[in-house]
């Protein structure tokens, strides 16, 4: 089974809020998750509220084999989550 961690879309209609969730690569986006990790919030004004992450959480999924889309890669870094992960796969695909 092929896992991608990427964002599920939440909130209302003008006023997204994301998930950050583990899939099967064959879910829709939408769709029923492995495990949620975190948050992002587009709209927030306070940096520490713009995103969430577990990263003890996030760095097990990426030793396992799973591959971070783009967005949720870069909200990675941000958070520090490929700074204590020495093995792991930092390209991001």
């Amino acid at each position: 089974m092929a896992v991608r961690i990427r964002l599920k879309r939440m909130g209302r209609r003008n006023r997204p809020f994301y998930r950050i969730c583990v899939f099967d690569s064959r879910t829709r986006r939408d769709g029923r998750s492995i495990e949620d990790i975190g948050t992002y919030d587009t709209t927030s004004n306070q940096k520490e509220t713009l995103s969430t992450v577990k990263a003890e959480r996030a760095r097990h999924w990426l030793s396992v084999g799973a591959k971070p889309s783009l967005t949720v890669h870069q909200i990675f870094k941000k958070n520090g989550v490929y700074d204590e992960s020495a093995g792991s796969d930092a390209s991001g695909n």
